[in-house]
């Protein structure tokens, strides 16, 4: 699938991600795909510089939330001061907000990060084979992966219900290391 054909779809099932953003997580509990991808600086005033590559592997130990975002989309708009939140919170206890960028347009990617930083890490995939491999049906997509590199839940879209219900996991799972 090309990566304009991504975005099309993508944006023709931003109002299903709306539709269902109140849907439970699913289980799913199968290995997450690798990816190899160039990171974001750590700040949006830095982004514009090549950064070194991230791997999922290179994570492995950790609990990773994977989330896939677009710069046109709106609930993806709202999910990232909580991911900043997350980040801060539990990044010392072995976890770690991974955000994957799916614009073909890497501008498109820089002006919203310039509007809403990100403290978290950034990585780009302008041809959205990493979304392809997740099987990315709405935006904003995310996956909570566990140390072993298995994918434990995924969840559709974003609002406040949704997200108390993934910290609420993410704080069981990480107390009982």
């Amino acid at each position: 699938m090309s990566a304009r054909r991504f975005r099309q779809l993508a944006a023709a099932l931003s109002g299903v991600a709306l539709a269902i953003a109140v849907a439970p997580w699913s289980f799913a509990q199968s290995a997450a795909a690798d990816f190899a991808l160039e990171q974001f600086q750590a700040s949006a005033s830095n982004a514009s510089s090549p950064g070194k590559k991230l791997s999922l592997q290179d994570l492995r130990g950790k609990l990773v939330y994977l989330d896939f975002w677009a710069s046109w989309c709106a609930p993806c708009k709202r999910s990232f001061p909580w991911m900043n939140q997350l980040q801060q919170r539990y990044g010392a206890r072995g976890f770690q907000v991974v955000a994957i960028n799916v614009d073909a347009n890497r501008e498109e990617a820089l002006q919203f990060l310039q509007s809403t930083p990100a403290e978290f890490t950034i990585l780009f995939d302008p041809g959205g084979a990493s979304a392809q491999n997740y099987a990315v049906k709405a935006m904003p997509s995310s996956y909570l992966i566990n140390a072993e590199g298995k994918i434990i839940r995924k969840h559709l879209g974003f609002n406040n219900e949704s997200a108390q219900a993934v910290e609420n996991e993410i704080k069981a799972i990480l107390e009982s290391k």
